[in-house]
């Protein structure tokens, strides 16, 4: 048996989840070891060497151990073909620019809606969340829009670290209860929610979705 080219330290439907998606993808060999949270092992000294931060995920590779969602989906797509637009193509341009947009407008500030007191404390956490769920809103729809205009193949029903990495995202704000100023789903979503119910049916996505303990339906109807 052969040596995996990764290792991904990983916690269940967190943001190791969209790296999982893509290790699917590559075709390579990769191992997957649970964090134990709840023993500390976050706060380790060998995982902060990993990660100063002590966050999910991080991911050990050739080139030395790496941290930040957005990081490792590019560095997979860098070493493996079909996964974005290469750096000679011409949609590699309008891939990056919306790929950023998205890590920077929807990802980041969805974080700060899970965890709004690491934001501004306790006593502003309801308007950290009411405030962050109506931008993210004009995001989605903003991209949502993109999506239904220009029909990019980075961000389609084709399995890529792009249209993975937006499907996760709507995975999570559908987790919110009804009524919850975040919560978006496929529905919400005209030209984006075809695309993701496709999606989960590829694959990479059904392997997933098996590792995890989830529904197969990862992005329609998650939770």
């Amino acid at each position: 048996m052969s040596q995996p080219v990764y290792t991904l330290y990983f916690s269940p439907d967190s943001a190791s989840f969209i790296v999982r998606l893509a290790l699917r993808l590559t075709g390579a060999s990769f191992a997957e070891r649970q964090i134990d949270r709840p023993a500390g092992e976050l706060d380790s000294p060998a995982y902060r060497a990993m990660h100063p931060l002590g966050k999910i995920p991080a991911m050990e590779t050739p080139d030395g151990p790496m941290f930040e969602t957005a990081a490792m989906l590019l560095y997979l797509a860098e070493r493996h073909t079909g996964l974005a637009p290469s750096p000679a193509s011409p949609e590699r341009a309008a891939f990056l620019k919306w790929f950023f947009y998205t890590v920077t407008n929807l990802h980041a500030p969805l974080m700060q809606v899970f965890y709004p007191d690491r934001v501004a404390g306790p006593e502003c956490s309801a308007a950290v969340v009411a405030h962050q769920s109506t931008k993210m809103k004009e995001h989605f729809a903003i991209l949502d829009q993109m999506v239904a205009r220009d029909a990019p193949d980075w961000l389609s029903a084709k399995p890529s670290i792009f249209s993975f990495y937006v499907g996760v995202l709507v995975r999570w704000m559908s987790s919110f209860p009804t009524g919850h100023p975040a919560r978006i789903t496929t529905a919400d979503l005209p030209a984006l929610g075809p695309i993701l119910a496709q999606l989960e049916t590829c694959p990479a996505a059904l392997a997933v979705a098996q590792a995890e303990g989830c529904a197969p339906t990862i992005f329609t109807a998650p939770y």
